[in-house]
């Protein structure tokens, strides 16, 4: 599909692949269930018909909501990491690489360790340290950015987001080590898992992507003003300043929802909207969107690949998306370099 043929109706495309990739995840594991019958079952519980039977609590139990997670977890990133790089104008940003993504699982690791949480609402003490250790992390690396740099230069950004998550590390480091009881669940989760994900973590995922994730999709025209310089946003009468620092945070809010419930997931917002723009081209009104879906695909698509490559084991999520995101990583520097020698 070339960039310029790219029109709105790609989005039921787009859509109708989600949903496929949806069924096969839900159908696809140690245990293979027919599709027709794993479409029944769904019918049948949003019709509110009562079911019995093994194979119907696999499917409502454990795997419907776990893949409604994962979809949901890979299309906040995703539209996080191609909102970070239109910011910045540098298709390397991505949660992982600022720090933000590091940030937030030092608030959510303190929150593990630390049995910080609120009172009938489980997931909440996580999610909130998650949301705010991600979003004072960001001011850092922004702020130490502004010194050393005062053009606020993307590379600069980058690299003190990559020297901050090795900061970050070497704090989860000691905090796993006098984790005691909790050793188990923090080494497992800081490599990313949606095992055991329920219907409660799905919605506050959704509910998540629809506020922070719709403030970031309503900017998108700003974010192609950013694409051609600030000055230009300027003239255009973007705010630049608000604009930055809204988009910024509503990302870094929604990396720490992501992170809170799902654990370090890496390089998902970096390989999606590489790809993405291949397709739809840089018009951010396009990307966006596609991001969506794209990122939901890719995760439940590494998932999968995680449940089965030796079942009936199961590798972290986390583990095969930076596998990925590594190849693709390496991919975009030399392809950047290339460009470089060309120029």
């Amino acid at each position: 599909m070339k960039k310029e043929g790219f029109q709105p109706l790609a989005y039921i495309g787009f859509a109708a692949a989600t949903l496929l990739t949806l069924t096969l995840c839900v159908c696809a594991g140690s245990v293979a269930l027919p599709p027709l019958e794993t479409l029944g079952v769904i019918g049948k519980a949003i019709l509110g018909i009562a079911q019995e039977g093994a194979r119907s609590a696999i499917i409502l139990s454990v795997r419907l909501p776990r893949v409604l997670c994962v979809a949901l977890s890979g299309a906040a990133l995703a539209l996080c990491g191609g909102v970070m790089q239109g910011l910045l104008r540098n298709p390397l940003a991505d949660g992982s690489t600022l720090g933000v993504s590091a940030g937030a699982s030092l608030g959510a690791v303190a929150a593990i360790a630390f049995g910080a949480s609120v009172p009938f609402l489980r997931l909440a003490g996580t999610m909130a340290m998650a949301m705010l250790s991600a979003t004072l992390s960001l001011g850092i690396i922004l702020a130490l950015s502004y010194r050393l740099d005062r053009s606020f230069s993307s590379h600069t950004i980058i690299l003190i987001g990559i020297i901050y998550s090795m900061f970050v590390s070497g704090i989860l480091s000691l905090l796993i080590a006098f984790s005691g009881e909790k050793l188990r669940t923090i080494t497992y989760w800081t490599m990313g898992s949606l095992q055991g994900s329920t219907y409660l973590n799905a919605a506050a995922l959704l509910a998540a992507l629809l506020v922070f994730g719709g403030v970031m999709l309503f900017h998108a025209r700003e974010l192609n003003a950013f694409a051609v310089g600030e000055a230009n946003a300027r003239s255009v009468g973007v705010n630049v300043k608000r604009v930055r620092l809204l988009m910024l945070i509503c990302a870094s809010a929604l990396i720490g929802v992501c992170v809170s419930i799902g654990g370090t997931i890496a390089f998902v917002g970096l390989v999606t909207p590489h790809i993405l723009r291949l397709l739809t081209g840089p018009n951010h009104k396009k990307l966006l969107p596609a991001t969506v879906f794209g990122g939901a695909i890719f995760l439940m698509l590494a998932d999968l690949l995680a449940r089965v490559i030796v079942s009936p084991l199961e590798l972290p999520i986390g583990v095969v998306t930076s596998l990925i995101g590594a190849a693709v990583f390496t991919v975009i520097l030399l392809r950047g370099r290339k460009g470089d020698a060309h120029a």
